[in-house]
């Protein structure tokens, strides 16, 4: 079961799905779902994906948490000193919003639908 504020997903950069695919598979026998040429999702003990999106990922791993009411959790993270750098924005599975905690990493906050 999901709960709120616990990390859910781990998004990581890729130059290309079919190369970051090819090689996860081979090594460690990892299987993916596509969504679009893109975007590759895993489930390998955490959930995750790689993104090939130049324009929408970061250079860097991205921590997803996971919130029941998103609206209420991206309060929750301004009244606590995070800065939102994407406000809730939908994307095939849900919606989601990112922010940067006070050292100045950033994080995304999911939720269904």
């Amino acid at each position: 079961m999901r709960e709120d504020g616990k990390i859910d997903y781990l998004e990581l950069p890729a130059s290309a799905t079919v190369t970051v695919k090819a090689f996860y598979g081979q090594a460690f026998g990892w299987t993916f779902q596509d969504y679009g040429p893109t975007y590759a999702a895993f489930s390998e003990g955490l959930d995750g994906g790689f993104d090939a999106d130049s324009e929408n990922h970061s250079p860097v791993p991205l921590p997803v948490l996971y919130a029941h009411d998103l609206e209420a959790m991206q309060a929750k993270v301004k009244a606590a000193g995070g800065v939102i750098v994407r406000p809730i924005f939908a994307f095939p599975g849900g919606r989601r919003f990112h922010f940067r905690d006070p050292a100045g990493t950033e994080l995304a906050v999911w939720s269904e639908g």
